[in-house]
């Protein structure tokens, strides 16, 4: 048996499954209390807490570690990278615990990913399609201020995933078509301009580029951003939480749950119908914006996440656009699963094993 574990850590949860070739044959979410994550003075500190629940769940559930040959784990915040499969090396582990590109419950993927293989008797551990791929344009690096160049982070795994998944519903190859593919999530919204098998352009959603999201505050005034920063009332780590995690829908409704702020929506709340309109509002606008990376060229309209369960989102977003090309919507977004055909490629030994430098 040559089985796959795949692992994917997110800020209060870790999510593991384990399959048999693409079989489904184990799955957990791992929940983690506040109180117990605020025990540790950084994200990478809970490497041993969420490791050692990992292995319990499996031991658990009668999972033989011994049939593991995969490990595949949610990429992190390394040096950017081209899209791909990478062998978790010494540098990655590096670059992973000293947070290059940020700090968030994504690196410890790799982290975690490398514990576990290495008790393993003939398992290794990757990364595919990590948050950090980078295949922009050089004219879309330019910001408009040249201590700042715009930088690539995104939902590449998804991204590249639902492309290659729709390029092959139509019998055409991926490289071929002009894409614009918009993943909205609870953390943040990344809308990219795919051409030639590549993301030339997307808004960076690690930090607040781009639509609002549940969470993130997305593209802000810059001149009033400064004046919050500098009226006395906020801390450089206060001002980073209300753009990353107290922004978006949550500071305006005070909630993070998507169910509640749809059944808000359905029951008439006014406040609740404006900002998830607004919402789809600033999605539309980016969408268009890709658009026009693609020269107006585009084959497709791809759009990920839960929320297009929503009519009145759905609605509210596809009508902005629909005259610009096909749109096709997929409301379930299954990241266990993409890491896993990734791991596939891998069993089989289809898979090119990049090397992170």
């Amino acid at each position: 048996m040559k089985n796959i574990l795949v692992i994917y850590p997110e800020v209060e949860i870790t999510k593991i499954a384990v399959y048999r070739n693409t079989s489904l044959i184990f799955l957990k979410s791992i929940r983690h209390k506040s109180e117990e994550l605020n025990a540790f003075a950084d994200v990478v500190d809970q490497l041993d807490y969420r490791t050692n629940m990992i292995i319990q769940e499996l031991n658990n559930n009668q999972i033989d570690l011994a049939d593991i040959t995969v490990v595949m784990a949610r990429g992190g915040l390394i040096k950017p990278v081209k899209s791909g499969i990478y062998r978790v090396n010494e540098q990655m582990k590096k670059d992973l615990k000293a947070g290059v590109m940020g700090r968030h419950a994504t690196n410890l993927g790799g982290l975690i990913a490398d514990k576990i293989s290495s008790i393993l008797p003939d398992a290794k551990a990757y990364l595919a399609d990590p948050v950090v791929v980078d295949e922009l344009e050089p004219i879309a690096r330019v910001s408009g201020l040249p201590q700042i160049e715009r930088t690539s982070i995104f939902h590449a795994l998804n991204h590249k995933n639902v492309s290659k998944e729709y390029a092959k519903s139509i019998n055409r190859k991926y490289e071929d078509l002009n894409l614009v593919v918009a993943y909205i999530g609870s953390g943040g919204v990344s809308v990219g301009a795919h051409h030639g098998g590549k993301v030339v352009d997307v808004n960076q959603a690690f930090d607040g580029d781009g639509p609002f999201s549940m969470t993130r505050s997305g593209s802000l005034p810059v001149g009033q951003v400064i004046d919050l920063c500098f009226n006395g009332k906020y801390t450089r780590e206060e001002m980073r939480q209300l753009i990353t995690e107290k922004g978006g829908i949550f500071a305006y409704l005070g909630t993070k749950s998507l169910s509640q702020v749809l059944s808000m929506v359905d029951e008439g709340d006014e406040q609740a119908t404006l900002i998830m309109d607004a919402m789809a509002y600033q999605v539309a606008k980016e969408i268009g914006a890709m658009a026009t990376v693609l020269d107006c060229k585009v084959d497709a309209i791809l759009i990920m996440g839960a929320i297009m369960n929503s009519r009145f989102f759905t609605n509210q977003l596809i009508r902005r656009i629909e005259k610009i090309a096909p749109v096709s919507i997929y409301p379930i977004v299954n990241d266990l699963d993409s890491l896993a055909m990734n791991g596939v490629t891998i069993v089989k030994g289809d898979a090119e094993i990049l090397e992170y430098k």
